[in-house]
């Protein structure tokens, strides 16, 4: 049960909802003190009196990052969501020309997925299927330009193949491994192997996201 709120105190929970709702974040305090026609302090008056009753928290004590709570004080449904563009096919299997379009957006739970700039790609092939990377899947990617053996990277091949592996540096070459045994290994010169990001997660559509 919410706890109760003073009218001003409602009218700012209001507000914060309606904004997280239409643009997927919380607005400053400037922000909010110029669209609620008070002052910057009494915006942070009533950020305090709602983080007391357990409706809200910020980051940091002085971060401007606002995340309104549900029932059990967790962060609540419509500050979860978040849109990553889907930048086109990718192979899990021989590699597919890279393309550079984009291919629409996908929405995700940001409490599984995180970080800045995320893209998604998705895979065609079945070589990373002991990883539950499927075909039709689509990868939730971290841009990187390094990667640690073991970790499933996004790799660019010859400036124009992209494919999904795990990834393994040698002394003299990169290798590129599959996860099902119908698929090889394969090696790459170092110049032949150009990192696009790390695989952080897996969408299957209803079902949601995987994080990896």
């Amino acid at each position: 049960m919410q706890p109760e709120l003073t009218p001003k105190q409602q009218r700012f929970f209001n507000y914060l909802e309606h904004e997280i709702i239409r643009t997927g974040k919380a607005p400053s305090l400037r922000q909010s003190a110029g669209e609620m026609g008070v002052s910057h302090a009494a915006i942070s008056q009533l950020i305090k009196a709602l983080e007391k009753k357990g409706i809200l928290k910020r980051d940091g004590r002085y971060s401007r990052t606002i995340h309104l709570l549900n029932r059990i004080r967790k962060t609540a449904g419509i500050m979860r969501w978040r849109e990553v563009p889907i930048v086109g096919d990718i192979a899990a299997g021989l590699p597919l020309y890279a393309q550079q379009e984009w291919g629409g957006s996908v929405v995700i739970d940001s409490t599984l997925c995180r970080g800045p700039n995320l893209f998604a790609l998705r895979v065609k092939g079945d070589s990373m299927r002991d990883a539950a990377i499927l075909d039709g899947d689509l990868v939730i990617c971290e841009p990187r330009q390094f990667a640690e053996d073991g970790e499933i990277i996004v790799a660019l091949i010859n400036q124009e193949e992209a494919t999904v592996k795990r990834f393994f540096r040698r002394k003299k070459h990169i290798e590129l491994r599959p996860e099902n045994p119908d698929y090889k290994a394969v090696r790459y010169d170092f110049n032949e192997i150009l990192l696009q990001g790390k695989v952080i997660g897996v969408q299957r559509g209803p079902e949601g996201v995987d994080k990896v």
